[in-house]
């Protein structure tokens, strides 16, 4: 107990993203001119504020570090760019180990990384995750590999069968780590601690919080790690505009159908929070000729990939998700997030709204919601400390 209020007063005590000094370039933070030239051909040139506030600190010292940063804010090159920087591409084993919650955000961090180091010395990448033979993926860690990107349940399976060992990581990173928590993995994550005790450094990335956190940091960084966070007014996108529309059950579809119909060709995501609510707005939304698609728990790891392909490709325009089968969604140039239910906690909100209004860009999260939920807009408004306007 004593640890969590040390921990929560650190968090407090550390400032605020908007009250530092901006840097210009990423060269003035310190990396190396051939990963700046990857990032340039990237289109990347500006740091973003995690980018600017963990870079410094990552690769001068390099210790137990803890970041609050949500999905979209740049969070792979804040510990990716560091990272790569601490490998030595002469040792052939596993030096760097990203934990990911999520097949997609595993295979997407991998990419990046590939990206990053184009005009560097050759850093090899290895992405372990489910929905591929794992005969594969066994033989690929024969060759040399310096950094592993894996979703927890897979990399223990890997370690079972004695394909990789842990023993010489010395950068662990933990992303997106409520999901983590949120989706059952904490006992694998307990698991990986202790078969990396070798390492020098923890560096966790979460979008909240919440007490769980707190707990885990504890198992993974028993001193005091650096604590990056961002005041409440920064927690959530501010190019993010938040409504709310106030419809009964029966009214609900009209009002959701005149909202895309409003929207033209522009792309977005639909949350829903139950699979068999997903499939059945998914058929009415069909029957209104709107070219959408859904992703939800039921489906096979080839059914979702196909759906994600179609998603991403541009074949498909809207996709309808439940929370759970959304983790580690990260499409491009989505303009809206339309809660057709609102979520349960209040970090699915935040996760849900940070899908749009990506580097840079600007989006719209619309709620629908039942007449007595009015209350709970505005213990959203408070937490967050943003307005929601009513529209509709």
């Amino acid at each position: 107990m004593i640890w969590l209020v040390i921990f929560s007063l650190r968090l407090q005590a550390v400032s605020d993203f908007h009250t530092q000094n901006i840097l210009s370039t990423f060269k003035e933070l310190g990396i190396p001119a051939g990963l700046v030239k990857g990032l340039e051909e990237m289109g990347i040139t500006t740091p973003t504020e995690v980018q600017e506030k963990s870079i410094p600190f990552l690769l001068k010292n390099g210790g137990d570090f803890c970041a609050q940063a949500q999905t979209g804010t740049g969070k792979t090159a804040a510990f990716g760019l560091p990272l790569l920087t601490k490998i030595d591409p002469k040792k052939t084993h596993i030096q760097g180990l990203i934990i990911s919650p999520t097949r997609e955000l595993a295979k997407q961090i991998g990419k990046q990384l590939f990206k990053y180091t184009k005009h560097s010395e050759k850093i090899f990448v290895e992405v372990l995750a489910g929905g591929e033979p794992m005969e594969g993926q066994i033989g690929r860690l024969k060759r040399p590999t310096h950094i592993v990107v894996a979703t927890p349940g897979r990399l223990i399976d890997l370690i079972k069968k004695k394909a990789l060992t842990l023993v010489n990581v010395k950068h662990l990173i933990l992303d997106e780590a409520d999901e983590m928590l949120s989706m059952g993995f904490k006992k694998d994550l307990m698991t990986i601690f202790g078969l990396t005790r070798g390492r020098r450094s923890t560096w966790l990335f979460s979008a909240t919080f919440p007490d769980s956190i707190h707990s885990l940091v504890k198992g993974a960084m028993p001193g005091q790690p650096e604590i990056l966070r961002v005041d409440k007014a920064h927690v959530v996108n501010r190019n993010i505009d938040h409504r709310y529309a106030v419809c009964t059950k029966d009214e609900k579809n009209e009002l959701l159908a005149d909202f895309l119909g409003s929207r033209g060709d522009d792309r977005g995501l639909i949350f829903v929070r139950t699979k068999a609510g997903a499939v059945a707005l998914g058929r009415q939304l069909t029957k209104l000729d709107f070219c959408v698609d859904v992703i939800q728990g039921d489906l096979s790891q080839r059914e979702r990939d196909k759906v994600m392909r179609g998603f991403k490709g541009g074949r498909t325009q809207i996709l309808i998700a439940t929370d759970v089968a959304a983790r580690g969604i990260d499409v491009e140039g989505l303009s809206y997030v339309v809660h057709y239910q609102l979520p349960e906690q209040l970090e699915y909100y935040t996760h849900r709204s940070g899908r749009t209004a990506r580097a840079g860009k600007k989006g719209i999260s619309v709620a629908l919601i039942d007449p007595r939920e009015r209350n709970k807009i505005k213990k959203f408004e408070e937490a967050l400390g943003v307005d929601f306007t009513e529209v509709g």
